[in-house]
């Protein structure tokens, strides 16, 4: 197997066009068209987390966190990132990052975090916008379903937990094939009607070329007519943290204690409790104090992120309770995360968990 068909994998769950602007995630070093020994994944990618690859015999590393964030303007080994890019070539170790397109799909990061503390009735806490489009075409009736069926397998026609949806409505096509067509219906210079369904179909943008390529390649008619709609509806499966509930309340510190213990957590910071009991809760990942407005629209009881400023902890003002439990510790179940949805996908290949312990933050 071939480091690429992980790749490929793994950008089906998480597609790349999800990360946000300033992310880098993808395949930062190495060759994608080399053979796969062994997959060691990790947080984070420190010279250590390398060593253990080398020691190991793992020729991929799949991290959360991108290990080139900022632009490297030289690799001369001065600074750890570029140590940890010279050793991983010249140890023929590829490094990949899935960051915050894990963070945004609906079975990713805030999932993983929801389930570790019991959460059920998930929804996207910030669900992203202008990432849907619409194709409208036009197919006779007879060739209608072949064309959806084509369409759908493509990735179109998904909605929430619904897919093969579709909007049709009949009508007649008309058209006038010229002197050079090789019509599939009509003949050259005679005006010609079909019976013909107006077929509307959602998709995720990225997929736009997938999309037109299947609909040419099913579609009867030499010349397709067609034309695309960006859409500004949210996409309800994919954006930033999530909320759910308990499935009874539990006493706030109780709660707080437990979170303490279930991300192994060395303090917790939280604000004013407000609150005597927690049901509600909203959760972010990494640094989430961006989705704090979100939090309070949603109603949650608290907050569970990592990365709080001191000023943003005013800001909670009594509508929500902020518990910051530490960038760290809120994203270390993400390499079980990936070692659960490679395990199953692929039981052929060796997948390691990294040992190395990353955080860079201590405490006394």
């Amino acid at each position: 197997m071939q480091i690429k068909n992980i790749i490929q994998f793994l950008e089906q769950f998480a597609p790349l066009p999800y990360q946000e602007s300033y992310d880098n995630s993808g395949l930062l070093v190495g060759d994608r068209s080399a053979e796969l020994t062994s997959a060691l994944l990790t947080l984070d990618v420190t010279e250590a987390v390398i060593d253990e690859a080398i020691t190991n015999n793992c020729n991929l590393i799949i991290a959360h966190h991108p290990l080139i964030f900022k632009g490297l303007k030289s690799i001369t080994g001065k600074h750890w990132v570029e140590r940890c890019v010279i050793k991983a070539i010249k140890n023929d170790i590829a490094i990949y990052a899935i960051h915050t397109n894990l963070d945004h799909v609906h079975l990713g990061v805030n999932k993983m975090i929801c389930d570790k503390i019991g959460l059920t009735n998930l929804k996207t806490l910030s669900p992203k916008s202008e990432v849907l489009t619409k194709l409208t075409t036009f197919i006779p009736t007879t060739d209608t379903q072949t064309v959806l069926d084509a369409l759908y397998a493509a990735g179109a026609g998904e909605v929430g937990n619904y897919d093969h949806c579709s909007f049709q409505v009949t009508g007649t096509g008309t058209f006038r094939p010229g002197e050079d067509s090789n019509p599939h219906i009509g003949t050259a210079n005679k005006d010609e009607q079909v019976s013909e369904n107006r077929v509307e179909v959602i998709f995720p943008t990225f997929l736009s070329g997938k999309i037109l390529n299947a609909l040419n390649q099913a579609h009867p008619y030499e010349e397709v007519a067609y034309y695309l709609t960006p859409l500004s509806n949210k996409n309800q499966e994919v954006g930033s943290g999530m909320v759910g509930q308990l499935s009874e309340p539990v006493e706030t510190k109780a709660f707080l204690k437990s979170l303490k213990e279930t991300f192994k957590a060395q303090g917790i910071r939280y604000t004013h409790i407000h609150k005597n009991m927690i049901q509600k809760v909203a959760v972010c990942g990494g640094a989430g104090s961006f989705l704090l407005n979100r939090a309070i629209s949603s109603k949650a009881d608290i907050f569970i992120t990592g990365d709080f400023k001191y000023h943003d902890f005013f800001e909670a003002d009594n509508q929500i309770i902020v518990a910051d439990i530490g960038h760290f510790e809120s994203e270390q179940y993400t390499k079980d995360l990936l070692y659960d949805i490679l395990s199953e996908k692929f039981t052929n290949i060796a997948l390691r968990l990294s040992e190395v312990q990353t955080n860079p933050i201590n405490y006394l």
